[in-house]
């Protein structure tokens, strides 16, 4: 399947499901959860590498999931997990630079040093970025994620050979771009709050990263993804 074909994508598996009887057949699997922004992180670059036909989609319901995941799949109990060589790996960030790596596709990271240095520099920075937008949900006004997005605005200015972090499509833009769509949507819905007001060069790299099929097809269901987090909370 090449890069970006659309797929029929498995449903989930929930508390009533038997566990897939190969697991650990020695073929590579993918454990997600289609409102993960984590979880999509792994699922984009596995599209974005063209290996829909080598990484098989598992996903889960994270609000019932089932007993047999934790004890014979993956002890942390949470998504991304990858099967591959029949061991399990975890934590995105990990995934989507193992599948770079030791996958074949095109590279999601550039040779230049200054670029690398950059992207691991943004990496680091991605959990202070979410920590910040999911801090906002329950903050009075936009909290902390106006600063948040500052700072994006001020990164991708740091190279000027294209719209993206590192000039062209890396790992980077698959790294932020799940919860940008989520705190974008968050902000103008709950916050009427538009975060690329003021902000041109992320207003363009939205524009842009919105035209990656590999990322299209794996975007959220805004209201599904709405109506969980106010009940969320609600709590």
């Amino acid at each position: 399947m090449a890069s970006g074909v659309k797929e029929v994508l498995p449903p989930s598996l929930d508390s009533s499901s038997e566990p897939p009887p190969d697991i650990f057949d020695g073929t590579t699997k993918l454990f997600t959860a289609y409102i993960c922004p984590y979880a999509q992180r792994v699922w984009i670059t596995r599209n974005y590498k063209g290996l829909q036909d080598k990484i098989k989609l598992i996903a889960m319901d994270l609000d019932n999931r089932p007993a047999w995941y934790k004890e014979k799949v993956y002890p942390a109990n949470k998504v991304p997990a990858l099967v591959h060589n029949n061991e399990v790996k975890g934590e995105s960030l990990d995934l989507i630079k193992y599948l770079d790596e030791n996958f074949e596709g095109p590279s999601l990271l550039p040779n230049d040093p200054a670029k690398r240095e950059f992207a691991e520099h943004l990496l680091s920075y991605s959990d202070s970025f979410n920590g910040a937008g999911f801090s906002s949900f329950r903050a009075d006004g936009i909290g902390e994620v106006g600063a948040a997005f500052d700072y994006l605005e001020n990164a991708l200015g740091k190279f000027d050979d294209g719209p993206f972090f590192l000039g062209t499509f890396s790992l980077v833009d698959v790294a932020y771009a799940p919860f940008v769509e989520r705190f974008q949507l968050f902000a103008s819905d709950v916050k009427k709050y538009d975060v690329t007001e003021g902000r041109p060069k992320l207003a363009a790299w939205i524009e842009e990263i919105d035209k990656i099929e590999a990322y299209k097809v794996t975007k959220a269901d805004p209201k599904e993804f709405l109506a969980a987090l106010k009940k969320r909370i609600a709590c």
